[in-house]
């Protein structure tokens, strides 16, 4: 079931969302970037800041009563931000993270906004490349990265991230 997250959810939803990401376990899912960033994702600080804003929503996706997985939506003017796309690691690849793209798109469309856009850190290919199959596109635009004591990269990579849009 996919509904929004509350304020109750911001520990199990920072838990999930730095799983999928860094460290050893996100390495059991294949949208890890444990490869290239040490550090965490999130926080529950962050998380319950993003369930307050009225512009921003997370969407859960709960099974048996477990949040398996979770997405950022940003009202930003006239198009809707996609961000923070969360699928526990040990599920990805059940058609959790496309159940959420439709969610965030129907989302999309109540807001009566007809665009959505995302960045993603430009070397991830093989994500980039799942983005593209559901119709996702490179916008061109490139942004430069925020290296903090939160995201350290590890490679060598200069890292940027690139946006990518689609229309619905």
């Amino acid at each position: 079931m996919i509904t929004i997250a509350t304020n109750e959810d911001s520990s199990a939803l920072a838990l999930l969302i730095n799983s999928a990401y860094r460290g050893e376990n996100s390495k059991k899912g294949w949208t890890t970037e444990a490869t290239i960033l040490e550090g965490s994702r999130t926080n529950e600080t962050e998380i319950l800041q993003i369930i307050k804003d009225s512009k921003q929503n997370l969407l859960k996706f709960t099974e048996a009563e477990t949040i398996i997985g979770c997405v950022l939506l940003i009202e930003k003017e006239s198009k809707l931000y996609l961000g923070m796309l969360t699928v526990s690691p040990e599920l990805q690849n059940s058609g959790i993270g496309k159940k959420l793209l439709a969610a965030a798109e129907d989302y999309a469309k109540q807001l009566g906004l007809n665009s959505i856009i995302m960045t993603v850190i430009s070397i991830r290919k093989e994500l980039i490349e799942w983005y593209n199959r559901h119709g996702y596109h490179d916008t061109g635009v490139r942004e430069a990265f925020p290296v903090s004591n939160i995201h350290i990269p590890i490679t060598k990579e200069p890292l940027e991230f690139m946006v990518l849009e689609k229309r619905v």
